[in-house]
């Protein structure tokens, strides 16, 4: 019996894809940086169906590659082009198994849409906060394995502080349940935040329970016109002070991510009579209605005598709000329809942003005249989003060509500054060389030490995050 039969017989004939059509999907990176192989793609239908299929391929030494909704940045879900492995995705793993409106929890399963957790929780008066661009497709399972972050990271925390307890199936097949509403317990290590993040290179995350919060009653955004970028910091800590720290959301937007959203995607819209460098989109949100937008207000004509905001435009609709939101989220989708696109996710401390936006502008200036510097994202916990558009006129496969040197240029800066060359999308394939360059030994041992420990044959989601070192799976 083949392998590809034995798994039938676990989860079902219709469940086990091997023909080329019904594989292509599973196989490429969303950015199409990579295109993988496979043996086929097995979709389980429950915990106990993916403890069997990992047994089998287990007992087989066949590597697997676990997979949500395919819409990771840094090809964390693709497996490799040698076509050995076995891909088993989330998709029929989509139960909610209970949201509890007292404890503020919400237990599901790993092939649950995200969008489709928010709509849960809304229905019990609730919001469970993770947000972002791919919430229509993107299943939590891949979130917790990438400890995704969004746009909400400022106020509720990234993926991570968002999950209370998971359900993991390990490399050998056994079940780890660790399936807490739990807000304390400190009985020996968080096993649960070693599967967070680690990209299905430890095990399999099958379940999960999240932390709820009461759902806002009201919310205040608006779109400012920046005098110049150092100003959005001052900005930013006089909402918070303002407000009771109930600042939501604060997003850079550069000029260009506005002109290139109006030349190419429906419903953008600038709503300033004229052009401004950097824009800053500041939503405040409480569950007790009434102030915020005052607040707001106020916070804005102080701006104003101050020389901080040089204009500001404040929803007056959701209709308006929602607007602005579209100006910023239509940045990457507008960057693909400009030609290559080279792009960095980094952090660093929060009132280093502008410092490390400038420097690293001019580094990658210097090193190619014309290239389109793009910085926008999370002012607000550091994260920047710092994109390079190639320059007009030149060949997109010579600019996706000079990747590596561009991501020695920012990287370098960025880690000189303390900071980070993965903020919220992970280390996949994409940055396994760059984690290796500057990640300190002992980390990179101890990460090593954690791989073998769980993961001894190397059997999970192999490529990703970690070289093997000599010797070793």
């Amino acid at each position: 019996m083949s392998i590809l039969d034995s798994l039938a017989a676990i989860v079902g004939p219709g469940n086990v894809i091997a023909d080329p059509a019904g594989l292509a999907p599973y196989l490429a990176e969303e950015r199409g940086l990579y295109r993988g192989a496979a043996r086929g793609v097995v979709r389980p239908g429950s915990t106990a169906e993916v403890s069997e299929v990992v047994k089998v391929c287990a007992d087989a030494g066949i590597p697997m590659v676990p997979q949500g909704g395919n819409t990771g940045l840094c090809g964390g879900g693709v497996p490799s082009e040698d076509g050995g492995s076995v891909v088993i995705s989330s998709e029929r793993l989509t139960r909610i198994r209970a949201v509890d409106p007292v404890d503020f929890t919400l237990t599901a399963e790993a092939g649950c849409v995200l969008a489709t957790l928010q709509q849960a929780a809304a229905a019990a008066d609730c919001l469970f906060p993770l947000s972002l661009g791919a919430e229509g497709s993107c299943r939590i399972g891949g979130n917790i394995s990438t400890n995704a972050g969004g746009t909400n990271v400022l106020r509720y925390g990234n993926t991570r502080d968002l999950v209370l307890g998971l359900e993991v199936v390990l490399s050998d097949g056994s079940v780890w349940n660790g399936l807490k509403r739990l807000r304390k317990d400190n009985t020996g290590y968080a096993l649960q935040h070693l599967f967070i993040g680690a990209e299905g290179t430890l095990g399999v995350v099958t379940a999960c329970v999240l932390k709820l919060f009461p759902r806002p009653r009201e919310t205040a955004t608006a779109l400012v016109a920046l005098s110049d970028l150092e100003a959005a910091l001052p900005l930013f800590a006089r909402a918070r002070a303002a407000s009771g720290d109930s600042v939501t959301a604060c997003e850079l937007i550069p000029r260009l991510g506005l002109e290139l959203g109006l030349r190419h995607v429906p419903g953008v819209r600038d709503p300033f009579a004229a052009p401004h460098p950097w824009m800053l989109l500041l939503e405040l949100s409480s569950s007790r209605p009434g102030g915020l937008r005052q607040a707001l207000e106020d916070v804005l004509g102080d701006a104003f005598a101050d020389g901080l905001a040089a204009d500001a435009v404040l929803a007056e609709s959701e209709s308006q709000r929602a607007g602005f939101w579209r100006i910023r989220e239509a940045i990457p989708e507008a960057q693909k329809k400009e030609g290559g696109s080279i792009k960095h996710d980094v952090a660093v401390a929060t009132s280093r942003v502008p410092e490390m936006i400038r420097r690293c502008t001019s580094a990658v200036e210097a090193a190619m005249p014309g290239v389109r510097v793009v910085p926008f994202g999370h002012l607000g916990d550091g994260n920047t989003h710092f994109n390079l558009t190639q320059p007009i006129g030149a060949d997109k496969t010579a600019f996706l060509a000079r990747w590596a040197e561009m991501n020695r240029i920012v990287h370098d800066i960025v880690v000189e500054m303390e900071g980070s060359i993965s903020a919220e999308h992970g280390i996949g394939r994409l940055k396994v060389d760059e984690l290796a360059h500057y990640k300190p030994g002992v980390d990179l041992e101890l990460m090593r030490r954690v791989k073998e420990a769980l993961d001894p044959r190397g059997l999970m989601n192999p490529g990703k995050i970690l070289r093997p070192g000599p010797g070793r799976p």
